[in-house]
């Protein structure tokens, strides 16, 4: 059952924030939904968007400036928390970049982590079912983004799930995790010490490689001056690599001078991201 927190009109829609009792993170999960004003004549497409470390599903719908965009194209647009929240497993709430705000959207399969933290099942399955039976989405016709740890995170849920999104797109995500400092700690933690099975199957740039779905056009955003790439968390030459021998997998990669990692970067670019995926849902 849902239970709606807030509600408020935003270019002519609703941005809405739901609470509910997740069955795959064992706690009360919140997740957002804007609501353009054409869902109201009728189903509409949607896109999800992923959050990166530390953040709510607040960020997103209050510093992205999304809804103008959403409103214009007719896109529901679904906004998740990046992890569960006060389940209590020894140092989660120790550090930024592991348990709390930094689900990293992997199934974990080692404790203290495993029952609880569940994202990509979350994301890909539990937090889907009710989005569509709850809201007027158009089945099949789905997108995902995100940013950084969540375009981590938007990447992995579309190469892992093929067909299950239409579009993606990502800004400065974490292209390589099994290869960053980042990525190395979560799944060291979520996965065990030793680079596995778990680690490739939850890397976009490993994914991409042996990728057999539908075909797909990744839209990428980087900051040039974005701190985290310059200190290699964000490796995005290296699934543009990977993609490149993969027909079914376009990439465009885009260099943004002077952009850096923050909301301002995505604020800028959010249009274009969502007029890609509009494209792709709308035909």
């Amino acid at each position: 059952m849902l239970t709606e927190v807030s509600k408020n009109m935003c270019f002519g829609g609703w941005q809405k924030v739901f609470s509910h009792e997740s069955s795959e993170l064992g706690c009360s999960m919140r997740f957002a939904v804007y609501l353009p004003p054409q869902s109201e004549s009728g189903p509409r497409p949607a896109l999800f968007y992923l959050s990166g470390l530390t953040c709510t599903e607040q960020n997103f719908i209050t510093k992205a400036g999304a809804q103008q965009y959403a409103a214009k194209h007719g896109l529901i647009v679904v906004a998740p928390d990046t992890s569960p929240r006060g389940i209590g497993v020894p140092g989660e709430d120790d550090s930024y970049d592991l348990g709390t705000g930094a689900g990293f959207y992997v199934d974990a399969t080692r404790e203290p982590w495993a029952k609880n933290y569940r994202m990509h099942s979350y994301i890909t399955k539990e937090l889907m079912k009710l989005v569509l039976e709850n809201f007027p989405v158009k089945p099949g016709a789905i997108g995902i983004t995100g940013h950084s740890m969540g375009g981590h995170g938007a990447l992995i849920c579309a190469l892992r799930n093929p067909g299950l999104y239409r579009s993606v797109s990502a800004f400065s995500p974490i292209c390589n995790p099994s290869a960053c400092p980042w990525g190395q700690k979560a799944f060291t933690a979520y996965f065990g010490e030793s680079a596995s099975a778990d680690w490739e199957a939850h890397d976009a740039t490993k994914l991409a490689a042996g990728y057999a779905g539908p075909e797909l056009e990744l839209l990428i955003d980087q900051g040039e001056a974005d701190e985290f790439l310059g200190k290699g968390q964000l490796l995005p030459e290296r699934l543009v690599n990977a993609c490149s021998g993969n027909a079914r997998l376009k990439t465009r990669l885009r260099m943004q001078k002077d952009y850096d990692h923050s909301y301002f970067f995505i604020a800028s670019f959010i249009g274009d991201h969502i007029e890609h995926h509009a494209k792709a849902l709308l035909a």
